[in-house]
C-alpha cells in the first residue's frame, strides 16, 4: 500500500476543502481524495485515509487479506473509524462470551505451585546440606518460582484474578512485596504507562534504556546517529547485550528503582512489606548458609531470574514498531508495538501466557487463561482491516530481539559516520 505520488497527508479540519501544509509531503484535500474512489475513467485510482495519511490501494487492494471487496468498499474514505468500530464491536463479544470473567481456581493452582517451589527451595538446602548440587538444584527451584510469582503478580496488577478490586490489590501485595520484595505500587506506577503507549519513546518506561544503554527504533536510531550522541558503542549493542539487560535488570536497577519510589512517594506499606520478604529469606536461608554463600545465592538467583524476565518481557516489544508517539488508536497503537509467541503448554507456563502479547495488551483485564479463546476473534480483525498479525516460535522471538538491536545499532553507526 503506497502513499500516492511520494507521500500525502490531510488533517482534521481539512473537510472543509482547504489545504493544510503538512512538512515534506503533498497537501491533498478531501474532495481530491473522494475522487480516487475507483469508480471513475480509467485509470481508475483508489486513495484511502488512514489516520490523516493518504494511500494509493490501487494495486494493495486485490493482495489485501480481508478481500478486495472490503477495501474498495472505503476507497476515497476515512478507513480509520471503521477499525475502532469494529474493535468496539470485538469488545462487546468479548464481555458477551464472558471472556473477562476470571478462574480463581485456575489462579489459585499457580499460587500453591509457587508457593511450593519456594519452599522445596529452602527444604532441599535444609535436608541434603549445601554441597554443589542441592545448592544449583535449590537455586533453580527458587528462580522458577519467582519467576512465576511475577507472572502471577503481574495478573493480579491487571485486575484478573478476582472479580473484586480490592482481592487483587491486597494478593497482589502479598505476592509483589512478601515473595518478590518488590513494590506492588511501583510496578502499578510504571506498568500502567507501558500499556497506555507501549514502544513510544518519553511515554513508555519500559524503552528508556534508549538511548544510555542501547539506541532503540529505526527512526530514533538514526536521530541519535546524525546528532553525533555516542553514550554507548551501540554498533554492539547485539553483543553487550547478553551481558548487561538480562543478567543485571533485577540485581541492579530494580533492586534500587523500586525502594527508591516507594521512599520518596511514601509507600509505607509496601516497604513494611518487602522488608518481610528481606526478613525472611536472610533468616532462613542464613541459618543454612554462611555469609558469602547466602550473599552468592542471593544475587545468582536474581541473575537467573532477571535473565529469564528479560528475554520474555522484552520478545514481544523490543522487535517491534519503537517511535515517539504517533497518536493512533487504541488498538492501532497496541499492535504495532506488540507480537505474539506460539502456543504450547510450555510456553504458556514458560511466558505466563505473555506469548499472547497482542490479546493481553488489547485486553488487559482479561484472564490469562482466556487469551487463546479471543485470539481467534482478534486474528480475524486485523485480517479484515489488513493489520499484520506478527506470531512467531519462541526461539526466532528471542533472536528477533538480538537481530533488532544490531539493525538499530548499524542504522545508528551509519547515521553516526556519515550524515
Amino acid at each position: 500500500m503506497a502513499p500516492p505520488g511520494g507521500g500525502g497527508e490531510v488533517r482534521d479540519g481539512d473537510r472543509d476543502g482547504d489545504r493544510v501544509p503538512a512538512a515534506g509531503m503533498r497537501r491533498f484535500t478531501w474532495e481530491e481524495i473522494g475522487q480516487r474512489n475507483g469508480k471513475g475513467p480509467a485509470p481508475q485510482e483508489r486513495w484511502l485515509v488512514i489516520h490523516r495519511k493518504v494511500y494509493d490501494i490501487s494495486h494493495f487492494c486485490r493482495r489485501h487479506p480481508g478481500g478486495t471487496r472490503l477495501l474498495v468498499s472505503h476507497a476515497g474514505q476515512d478507513a480509520t473509524e471503521m477499525l475502532v468500530k469494529d474493535f468496539r464491536e470485538l469488545r462487546a463479544t468479548v464481555e458477551r462470551m464472558g471472556l473477562l470473567e476470571p478462574n480463581q481456581l485456575f489462579f489459585l493452582l499457580l499460587l500453591a505451585h509457587i508457593l511450593l517451589l519456594d519452599t522445596a527451595a529452602w527444604l532441599i538446602l535444609f535436608y541434603f546440606g549445601t554441597s554443589l548440587l542441592p545448592f544449583v538444584f535449590s537455586l533453580l527451584l527458587l528462580t522458577i518460582s519467582q519467576v512465576q510469582a511475577s507472572w502471577l503478580q503481574h495478573d493480579l496488577g491487571h485486575l484478573s484474578v478476582f472479580s473484586k478490586t480490592k482481592w487483587n490489590h491486597l494478593l497482589h501485595k502479598f505476592v509483589m512485596c512478601h515473595l518478590i520484595g518488590a513494590s506492588a505500587k511501583w510496578w502499578t506506577l510504571l506498568h500502567s504507562q507501558h500499556h497506555a503507549k507501549p514502544n513510544c519513546f518519553h511515554k513508555d518506561p519500559d524503552i528508556d534504556m534508549h538511548p544510555f544503554l542501547f539506541t532503540l527504533g529505526k527512526k530514533l536510531s538514526v536521530e541519535l546517529g546524525i546528532k553525533k550522541k555516542k553514550y554507548m558503542p551501540y554498533n554492539h549493542q547485539h553483543k553487550y547485550f547478553f551481558i548487561t539487560l538480562p543478567p543485571l535488570l533485577f540485581p541492579t536497577y530494580f533492586h534500587y528503582h523500586t525502594f527508591y519510589i516507594a521512599y520518596t512517594k511514601k509507600l509505607w506499606v509496601d516497604l513494611a512489606w518487602m522488608l518481610t520478604f528481606y526478613i525472611r529469606f536472610f533468616y532462613t536461608y542464613g541459618s543454612l548458609l554462611g555469609t558469602k554463600s547466602l550473599l552468592a545465592y542471593y544475587f545468582i538467583f536474581r541473575m537467573l531470574e532477571s535473565s529469564w524476565f528479560v528475554w520474555v518481557s522484552q520478545m514481544n516489544h523490543i522487535p517491534m514498531d519503537i517511535d515517539y508517539d504517533k497518536n493512533l488508536d487504541w488498538m492501532s497503537t497496541q499492535l504495532q508495538a506488540t507480537c505474539n509467541v506460539e502456543q504450547s503448554l510450555f510456553n504458556d507456563w514458560f511466558t505466563g501466557h505473555l506469548n499472547f502479547q497482542i490479546e493481553h495488551h488489547l485486553f488487559p483485564t482479561m484472564p490469562r487463561h482466556n487469551y487463546w479463546k479471543v485470539a481467534p476473534l482478534v486474528k480475524s480483525l486485523c485480517a479484515k482491516h489488513g493489520i499484520e498479525y506478527q506470531c512467531k516460535p519462541l526461539l526466532t522471538a528471542f533472536a528477533d530481539i538480538v537481530h533488532s538491536l544490531k539493525s538499530s545499532g548499524e542504522l545508528w553507526h551509519d547515521a553516526y559516520l556519515h550524515k
